[in-house]
C-alpha cells in the first residue's frame, strides 16, 4: 500500500507560481514511478508530468517550460513547481504512484495509487 498526501495548492493570479508537494508513505516509495495529474471542472483527468525512480521526467506539452517535477527520495516527497500560471491551469492536482512494472508513462490508467488532490485556482 502507498499513501499519498498533497499540499501547496491555492489561489493565484495569472503569471504567478506555486509549489505543490506530495508526501508518500512506505520505504518502497522511492522506487515507484510517480506523477502529477490534474482535473478541471467538467473535464477528464489528464497527465501533467511523471518522474521515474532515477529522476527521468516527461511532461505534457501544455506545461513544458512552465512546470518542473522533482522528487526527494530520501524524504519520499514529490514536488511540482508551477510557474507562469494560466487560468486554464485551474483544477484539482493529484499526486499518483505506480508500484510495479518497468515503465513510467504519463497515462492516468497506469497509476494505481492516488492522493486526495489539492486545488489550484488561477485568476486572470
Amino acid at each position: 500500500q502507498v499513501q499519498l498526501a498533497e499540499s501547496g495548492g491555492g489561489s493565484v493570479q495569472a503569471g504567478g507560481s506555486l509549489r505543490l508537494s506530495c508526501r508518500a508513505s512506505g520505504d518502497r516509495a522511492r522506487r515507484d514511478c510517480m506523477g502529477w495529474f490534474r482535473q478541471a471542472p467538467g473535464k477528464a483527468r489528464e497527465a501533467v508530468a511523471v518522474v521515474d525512480s532515477a529522476g527521468s521526467t516527461r511532461y505534457a506539452d501544455s506545461v513544458k517550460g512552465r512546470f518542473t517535477i522533482s522528487r526527494d527520495n530520501a524524504k519520499n516527497i514529490l514536488y511540482l513547481q508551477v510557474d507562469s500560471l494560466k487560468p486554464e491551469d485551474t483544477g484539482a492536482y493529484y499526486c499518483a504512484a505506480r508500484r510495479g512494472g518497468p515503465l513510467c508513462v504519463p497515462v492516468v490508467g497506469y497509476f494505481n495509487y492516488w492522493g486526495q488532490g489539492t486545488q489550484v485556482i488561477v485568476s486572470s
